[in-house]
Order: structure tokens, then sequence, then C-alpha cells
């Protein structure tokens, strides 16, 4: 069982952003920047290219409002989309508010945030998902 499948069942904590039948939402505890965040389909499949043709489709249609709300929520010129895949074996996509190519690099430092601070973002996030 991958630790994402043990965040969507609730095992480990997360702060979570939106979910529904098929995918889960939550943000990145090792962000490159605030508003970093994670989806997951709930099914756990290793690789980004395994998903069905049907859950691909489905995935960008649940992370496009997310993707909004970072956007509206956080300096950025727009939201990238990253699929790398390899630390955790449960297919993600990362979406990060960018400004240029290099603020996807995940080999820059992560940022160290608070609870008070993740708290904060979520909030921010999913306000930003109630207009």
């Amino acid at each position: 069982m991958s630790v994402f499948t043990k965040i969507i069942k609730g095992e480990i904590p997360s702060y979570k952003i939106a979910e529904n039948d098929s995918f889960y939402a939550f943000l990145d505890i090792f962000p490159l920047v605030k508003g970093h965040t994670l989806i997951v389909p709930k099914v756990e499949i290793d690789k980004f290219f395994d998903v069905t043709d049907d859950l691909l489709g489905e995935w960008l249609l649940f992370a496009k409002p997310i993707a909004q709300s970072i956007e509206r929520n956080f300096p950025c010129n727009r939201v990238g989309i990253s699929v790398v895949g390899l630390e955790v074996p449960h297919a993600h996509m990362h979406l990060i508010p960018i400004n240029t190519a290099d603020d996807m690099n995940f080999a820059r430092p992560k940022l160290k945030m608070t609870e008070e601070e993740f708290k904060a973002v979520q909030q921010q996030i999913i306000a930003g998902l109630e207009r």
C-alpha cells in the first residue's frame, strides 16, 4: 500500500483540498512554493500513463478548478503541471504556481512551513473553490 493510499484512507494526516469518488487532492508537505498541491487517483496505479483513458480525462477536469483557485490565490503567471512519479509508486500530479520554468525544478530546496502556514494555504485554495 502506497503512502498516498494511506493518506486517502486517513491513516496518515493531510491538508486535504478536495476529493470525489475517483481523486484526492492535498497539499504537498515538501512544497516548492506555497500552493503546491498533489492530486492522486484513489485507485493505486504506479505509472501515470497506465491510468485508463477515462480516468486521465476525469483527472484534468478534477484538477482544473483547483488550479484556477491556486492561480487566483498565489502570485504566479500560471499553474504548472508536473508528473514525475519517481518518489512514490502511485501516479500523482503536481499543481505548482509558477512564474518561470525553474519554479518546477524539484532539485530546488523545499519550503519549510509551519502547520499554521499549511492550514492558511489549504483554506485559501478551498475558499477559492467555493466561489
